[in-house]
């Protein structure tokens, strides 16, 4: 079945992704009909010097 891939800034707590992965997760379920084993979820934690918008690195915002 699915397979999550999630880009994020770091900076969020283990309990915060929990409930991210659980509610992702359960919605799948509810939609697609899969089971909760079936869907893979990969968080990738970026740096903000290593994330621009609009010219800029978020590092460089105040």
């Amino acid at each position: 079945m699915p397979t999550y891939h999630i880009e994020m800034m770091e900076g969020r707590t283990v309990e915060q992704k929990k409930k991210l992965v659980e509610a992702i997760t359960q919605a799948t379920v509810d939609i697609l009909g899969s089971t909760p084993e079936s869907v893979d979820i990969l968080i990738t934690d970026i740096k903000r010097e290593n994330w621009a918008t609009g010219g800029k690195l978020w590092s460089e915002r105040s």
